[in-house]
């Protein structure tokens, strides 16, 4: 079958996500990428990947999210998706021209809405549905942000026809057709043999805006090494080493390390809890991020501070819990890839007909050529 998977992108957990299941989907069908900015970084060398338009979070000078910015500089990509610019236009062309006959999106608005109006079933395959097809613990403080976010993300993806959701923590759908699933653990996480090491891991998604001077500061002042991803800078300061981008690397560093200290993403927050790492979240100021936190607490396997509140005696009081929190990660690491992988072949069946995928030897997809295109070629935003 001829699928289409869209990946949103804005950060990198997405792609993580879909890196997870795109071997196996591709080889047994005919998969093309369809991502934009750290997303398209991520995928366009290893598959088949089309850049298309995307969205994100603007940053102030304090590293926060800034209103303004946000809403300025998204205006042109939010009226494409809209109001049918010429970047929706050449993605429908491009979906048409190359018989799609199914789409996976992954929080991925664009292929959403152009398979919405094109009538190509959809399945949505993320975690942000997990607030908008689910009813998860919303803290008191969290609910009205939760329930605006759940609004909106329904409002912009439309009504998928099949929901498969994955979460490092459980909930329960009120959706028939909506499937919940563990975290998707890749290849290389599940290679790993974890160790408590002396170091503290630390990660920001856009650590150009979120690694403040006060972060740094704190981080100097701990009596261990630390070791920092996300952030533009490479090299040893002190007891900071600043790493360069590195799946690879990271993954080791996450299994050897002796604690997590990072903003709520689901995916790393899931692998995180699989090698058996606590977790400081120091999440972005975003609803699922916030509620990432909150759960990462109420489950006991860490603890959770704001951004900018971040001190020595946050991460002191941390360390002292860490048996604690990492005694509590085995009751909640768990890989929901088999099973995702089974639910969306279900779902491509149900879909689909009764027409057979075409089969390919595996790995044969991941061999082809990446292209670096984008669909029509403009409206892209980064």
């Amino acid at each position: 079958m001829r699928i289409a998977y869209g990946v949103m992108g804005y950060g990198r957990g997405h792609a993580m996500r879909t890196m997870s299941v795109l071997p196996a989907l591709m080889a047994e069908h005919e998969v093309t990428v369809y991502a934009g900015g750290d997303a398209f970084d991520v995928l366009a060398p290893l598959f088949p990947t089309v850049r298309i338009p995307t969205i994100g979070y603007r940053y102030n000078n304090r590293g926060g999210h800034s209103v303004p910015r946000t809403v300025r500089e998204n205006l042109a990509p939010m009226a494409d998706l809209l109001l049918r610019g010429p970047g929706t236009d050449a993605l429908e062309r491009e979906l048409t021209s190359r018989g799609t006959e199914l789409i996976i999106s992954d929080s991925e608005a664009w292929t959403h809405r152009a398979g919405q109006r094109l009538g190509i079933p959809r399945i949505s395959f993320d975690h942000v549905g997990i607030i908008a097809w689910c009813r998860p613990h919303f803290p008191t403080d969290l609910w009205l942000a939760g329930q605006r976010d759940a609004w909106g993300y329904r409002t912009l993806m439309g009504e998928p026809d099949r929901v498969l959701i994955s979460s490092f923590y459980p909930a329960e759908p009120y959706r028939d057709d909506a499937r919940i699933v563990g975290p998707m653990l890749r290849d290389v996480v599940k290679a790993q043999k974890p160790a408590r090491g002396d170091f503290l891991l630390v990660y920001f998604n856009k650590g150009m805006h979120q690694y403040r001077a006060h972060v740094d500061r704190t981080l100097r002042l701990l009596e261990m090494p630390v070791k920092v991803y996300g952030t533009p800078w490479e090299g040893s300061s002190e007891n900071i080493e600043f790493c360069a981008p590195s799946n690879e690397w990271f993954v080791r560093d996450l299994a050897q390390c002796r604690a997590v200290l990072s903003t709520a993403g689901n995916q790393l927050i899931g692998e995180a809890l699989h090698l058996g790492k606590p977790l400081l979240a120091v999440p972005e100021d975003a609803f699922e991020q916030r509620l990432n936190a909150a759960m990462v607490e109420r489950m006991g396997v860490g603890m959770r501070v704001g951004a900018s509140a971040l001190t020595p005696s946050h991460v002191d009081r941390f360390l002292s819990q860490e048996d604690a929190f990492a005694a509590r990660t085995a009751e909640y690491a768990g890989d929901g890839r088999t099973e995702a992988v089974a639910t969306l072949d279900r779902y491509i069946q149900e879909l689909g007909g009764a027409r057979q995928p075409r089969r390919r030897p595996a790995g044969a997809a991941a061999r082809r050529a990446p292209r670096d295109r984008a669909a029509g070629d403009h409206a892209t935003a980064h």
